[in-house]
């Protein structure tokens, strides 16, 4: 389409989509050439027909749209992600529409390890050789923390998404928020410094850093030296919620817990108080129940020792009854009237018993014990 302007007297003036219709024919006449960069926003999604990402310089930061087919970049797979290095064939192109510059991609190599990729690397190896990732160090989350402290940024729907989940799942929640820079150079050393803050504050047990999803250049200063070391010292548990499930920066290997989303993060950090209330009430009855069988228990033990109790002077007073008879009996059996019973006779003199025939003489008065009764005689004869 010829681009044409509209003169007003002695001013020659383009509309804007004449205007971009001619810088975009003009760029048409550039020759294709490779670009290399880090590739970050990568944003593919099925229903679109071109996959778009930024290109940028890890040198200077400078910036550059890239589009392509997306047939085409699913068929290169590379797997990218943000932070790779690539080199791009391709040519400048102009979207007329919104007249937005870019570079139309027509090949895509990988080219190498990201220059913050390779340095996050680095202090990665670094960190966890001194052991600032290691599973030992992790502490155990309070189960009902009398204060939570919460850094994020200002007016960050992170902050929302953590609020409202922790007072939903558990309504008596004490929250103390502290905004800070959260992105850019200055994120670092504020967090820090805020993070140092909360930890003095009274009956802060917790603490929650939360940022929600970003490009990976956003969220790179939670990957700072700093700040690692300072979560990995912090004196109270620190639960890492930053980006989405893909993303790991740094700090969520140092911190205690990590959360895949702020959200995430409160079902961290509170019980679900209707769970709570549920599982006291269950508790509170296997008391009850246990209660009552112990009891039951104890109170049939008494019975059966009242039992015994009551049967034990009986049983004694049997026993001893028992007892008696038999020696009772054993006299009995060893009583002289037992003998006299059986026909025998005592005889008996002034002196005593008599035993012998020789204890008596002719002429001598004895009297004579039967079983019953008795008589007296005088002896006759002697043997």
């Amino acid at each position: 389409m010829k681009v044409e302007a509209i003169d007003y007297g002695d001013r020659r003036v383009f509309s804007v989509g004449a205007f971009n219709r001619g810088i975009a024919s003009w760029l048409s006449r550039l020759p294709t050439v490779w670009v290399e960069g880090e590739v970050t926003e990568l944003r593919r999604q099925a229903r679109w027909a071109s996959v778009f990402f930024t290109l940028k310089d890890p040198a200077d930061g400078a910036c550059l749209g890239v589009s392509m087919p997306r047939g085409q970049f699913d068929g290169l797979r590379l797997d990218l992600a943000d932070g790779d290095r690539v080199h791009v064939y391709g040519r400048p192109e102009l979207f007329e529409p919104k007249g937005e510059f870019r570079l139309r991609a027509l090949s895509l190599e990988r080219f190498g390890l990201g220059e913050h990729l390779a340095a996050l690397e680095r202090l990665k190896q670094k960190l966890a050789a001194e052991g600032l990732f290691a599973p030992e160090r992790k502490r155990p989350l309070p189960l009902l923390p009398k204060r939570i402290g919460l850094v994020t940024g200002n007016d960050a729907a992170a902050k929302r998404d953590v609020i409202t989940a922790l007072t939903t799942r558990f309504p008596p929640a004490r929250v103390l928020v502290a905004e800070t820079y959260v992105q850019g150079p200055r994120a670092p050393g504020a967090i820090v410094e805020t993070l140092g803050a909360l930890c003095r504050e009274p009956d802060v047990e917790v603490i929650v850093v939360a940022r929600g999803g970003g490009s990976f250049e956003d969220l790179l200063p939670f990957s700072d030296e700093r700040l690692v070391r300072a979560i990995a010292n912090c004196p109270v548990p620190v639960v890492s919620a930053v980006g989405h499930e893909q993303d790991t920066p740094l700090c969520d290997l140092a911190a205690d817990a990590r959360a895949s989303t702020p959200s995430v993060a409160a079902r961290l950090v509170v019980p679900d108080l209707a769970e709570l209330v549920q599982r006291l009430d269950r508790a509170r009855s296997s008391l009850e129940r246990g209660t009552r069988r112990a009891l039951d228990r104890e109170r049939q033990r008494l019975d059966r020792t009242h039992e015994r109790l009551g049967r034990a002077p009986r049983l004694l007073l049997e026993r001893r009854r028992g007892r008696l008879d038999q020696a009772a009996a054993r006299l009995t059996a060893l009583s002289p009237r037992a003998t006299l019973e059986r026909g025998y006779a005592i005889v008996r003199r002034a002196g005593g018993i008599v035993r012998s025939g020789n204890a008596v003489t002719s002429g001598e008065a004895v009297d004579v014990e039967l079983a019953e009764g008795g008589f007296g005689a005088r002896v006759e004869e002697t043997r």
